[in-house]
């Protein structure tokens, strides 16, 4: 599965909106806020493709990058100084954080009109209720989604196994599928074994942050894989002296699979496409409420 492709395509239509100066976009060029805490080689990758992306469409992007000893007083002032600038229609705070701060903590604090990432405690618990709806769904989880649909894969009544359940990936990506009547199980550090679990799945999605955990014997023949892992390996033939890799196997799994998403090259990259789309939609909801008579 092509994540560049759509990427693009998804990318192609929010410039032409932006700059055709859509009714809804009105004046306002949507604006982007990243801020960083530390300078980790995956961090750095995605920030400068995310740029790269606002830049592409028309999006003006701001980045604070802060040291990996900044205070959690220091990191909550410059999302407040996002949240108060006016030219930020959306702010992401990249993740992780260090350890010795709560993610929690730090995500709500982002207003919520501004959490285009969809990480705010609120939004994720809106997430988890059929009653209500997120100011914006976490856009790794609806970039899976978008995979899915654009591929023409059934959701509906398939069986979906989720590996990882962390707030930020697994357990959005599962209640998200969920939402759209997938029969969903989540595997943890704490399942049993997982690799038969796994095998059940007509949907398999690994979110865990291991390279190459999920061998052949976890993939079920003919099932649809997406790997949401993002790992750094060594690789001395690599001018870098390293490489990224997923959480599955992809040279043994695309032996059985359907389908499979490539790392790099899968998610990610259509990840950042629904963060502009998110902020774009951001921006509209913002000049629709000014238009809005009194």
């Amino acid at each position: 599965m092509d994540g560049r492709l759509i990427a693009q395509e998804i990318k192609d239509d929010i410039a032409e909106t932006i700059r055709t100066g859509g009714a809804e976009v009105g004046f306002a060029r949507p604006g982007l806020a990243v801020l960083q805490v530390g300078d980790s080689p995956q961090s750095q990758a995605y920030i400068h493709n995310l740029r790269t992306a606002c830049t592409e469409v028309g999006i003006k992007s701001f980045a604070s990058q802060l040291p990996e000893t900044a205070t959690l007083q220091a990191i909550i002032q410059a999302l407040r100084t996002f949240n108060g600038d006016e030219s930020v229609h959306g702010i992401v705070v990249q993740l992780p954080l260090p350890k010795k701060i709560r993610p929690e903590t730090v995500l709500q604090e982002i207003s919520l009109e501004k959490d285009v990432d969809g990480l705010h405690p609120l939004n994720l618990a809106k997430l988890a209720l059929d009653d209500f709806q997120p100011s914006f769904v976490p856009c790794t989880s609806r970039a899976c989604l978008e995979l899915l649909t654009r591929y023409k894969f059934q959701v509906e009544r398939r069986k979906v196994v989720v590996i990882g359940c962390s707030n930020v990936v697994g357990l959005p990506t599962a209640l998200l599928l969920q939402r759209h009547n997938a029969t969903v199980t989540i595997v943890d550090k704490h399942t049993p074994k997982p690799a038969e679990i796994a095998r059940t799945a007509d949907i398999l999605v690994a979110a865990t942050g291991n390279a190459n955990l999920v061998r052949r014997n976890w993939i079920k023949p003919g099932a649809v894989v997406i790997d949401i892992g993002m790992n750094q390996v060594k690789d001395p033939s690599s001018e870098e002296g390293f490489r990224f890799v997923g959480d599955v196997c992809y040279e043994e799994a695309e032996k059985v699979a359907t389908a499979i998403t490539p790392v790099p090259g899968g998610v990610g990259p259509i990840t950042i496409a629904m963060v502009l789309s998110n902020t774009l939609l951001a921006a509209q909801r913002r000049d629709h409420a000014k238009r809005k008579p009194l």
